[in-house]
């Protein structure tokens, strides 16, 4: 199975790394190139936990649909979030957040798994592996744009 981990450095305390993180709104900016948007379950503010959120965004150039939940959540060092319903056999991203002098070092870890056998395993090796990197590091750069920000109390321009 297909494993992604990405380091990223913000410049601001884990508390609010940890819940920038888990903002919708802060999603839906950082995903805009691809249009993603949250259509179902929590739609907007910060997720909690237990909480789910479809989200809907163009891949490709093909509309892709996926439902997931909150499954951890350990304020402020650690939450997980994993595909309940989707296009792929398996989803699941761990969220990490350690001190690091006066900003924070954050984790990903993305496992994942396309849902067709053999032909999925290739695409994984050969596309989405690649693809989904450049997805996480755009949004790891646009968190790292909006936690370098003075103004602690807003993220994706919502208070």
């Amino acid at each position: 199975m297909p494993r992604i981990e990405l380091t990223t450095y913000l410049a601001a305390p884990r508390e609010r790394c940890f819940e920038a993180s888990l903002s919708v709104d802060g999603h839906t900016s950082s995903m805009a190139r691809s249009g993603e948007r949250a259509v179902a379950g929590v739609t907007s503010g910060v997720l909690g936990p237990g909480d789910e959120v479809t989200w809907r965004a163009r891949h490709f150039g093909l509309p892709f649909t996926m439902r997931v939940a909150i499954t951890a959540h350990e304020a402020p060092g650690r939450f997980v979030d994993e595909q309940v319903a989707g296009p792929f056999r398996r989803w699941r991203h761990e969220h990490l957040f350690a001190p690091s002098g006066t900003g924070t070092v954050m984790t990903d870890v993305v496992e994942f798994a396309s849902p067709v056998g053999p032909i999925g395993r290739c695409v994984d090796a050969l596309v989405l592996t690649r693809y989904l990197t450049r997805l996480l590091q755009q949004r790891n750069a646009w968190l790292a744009g909006e936690m370098s920000e003075p103004d602690a109390g807003t993220v994706g321009g919502r208070p």
